[in-house]
């Protein structure tokens, strides 16, 4: 056990959500301004919408990560793609080199859900677009007493999932009853953090106190470092922890798109007003 690092909690905030229009309320879980802190993560969004809040938009460089917490929420792409996602249900978007798409709530839904931005490393920027659907019921779980850990990416407790990973990238909902405690193992190189969806509890080894709108970041280890951190309920708790290993590239951001240089951000923009991301 001790040449396992027991990962502490460095830093807490609070998600500050703001009204946009009459049917969009958002907060920025992780805040886009800090993008290097939280490589390869580039920003969480939380949004709560109705049908009509987003337009057909493109994506290049990135992967978004879809994470439903409440309503249905349906999915169309220029590839002819569709699908739709239910609560608890996440769906895996690599745009690559290209997709024009939309996420839009069914008639008369209000969607809860949660995106992420995964950045893609250098060489896999304009690989071919794919969608991973990664449904609740369909995720290997991992059971322990008081516990039940989804894993929608990476693994847990020695449970892998099958999702195919540009960037790795461990994605865990771990639900915890009161009184129930479990650890989370990571890589040592990995940045990572905690958004706490339901409840109350300790975090970390020096049992950081955190609740509902919380989000944790974790205290950093070393490569070749294994490491963890431990978690336990006060109160019935579901939390979100995302990891991943930084790619420690440069990073070019401009709206949908993310690259490593400006010139290539000016490309990106220039092939979707020429139909490129159609073809």
């Amino acid at each position: 056990m001790s040449n396992i690092f027991q990962r502490g909690i460095d830093r807490i905030w609070t998600v500050q959500h703001q009204q946009n229009s009459p049917i969009h309320m958002a907060g920025m879980v992780l805040d886009p301004s800090k993008m290097i802190e939280s490589d390869p993560f580039l920003l969480l969004a939380e949004d709560f919408f109705k049908k009509g809040t987003f337009d057909f938009h493109p994506h290049r460089g990135i992967e978004t990560v879809t994470y439903v917490i409440d309503g249905k929420l349906e999915h169309y792409d220029n590839k002819a793609g569709k699908g739709e996602l239910v609560p608890g249900d996440v769906q895996w978007m690599t745009a690559g080199r290209g997709v024009i798409h939309i996420e839009d709530p069914a008639e008369g839904e209000t969607v809860h859900s949660l995106q992420l931005w995964v950045n893609l490393p250098r060489e896999h920027k304009m690989a071919e677009p794919r969608y991973q659907n990664l449904r609740a019921q369909d995720m290997p779980v991992r059971e322990a007493e008081g516990a039940l850990i989804r894993i929608f990416s990476g693994s847990s407790g020695g449970i892998q999932s099958n999702t195919k990973n540009y960037v790795p990238v461990t994605m865990v909902e771990i639900n915890l009853e009161e009184g129930a405690s479990i650890s989370q193992d990571l890589p040592g190189d990995y940045n990572g953090f905690i958004y706490i969806l339901e409840g109350k509890g300790q975090f970390g080894k020096n049992k950081t106190v955190a609740e509902k709108g919380q989000v944790l970041s974790l205290e950093k280890s070393e490569a070749g470092q294994s490491s963890e951190v431990a978690i336990k309920a006060e109160e019935r708790l579901r939390v979100l922890l995302y990891a991943g290993r930084p790619l420690n590239e440069p990073i070019v951001a401009r709206g949908p798109f993310v690259m490593n240089t400006e010139e290539e951000i000016r490309q990106a923009y220039r092939d979707y007003m020429d139909g490129k991301f159609a073809e």
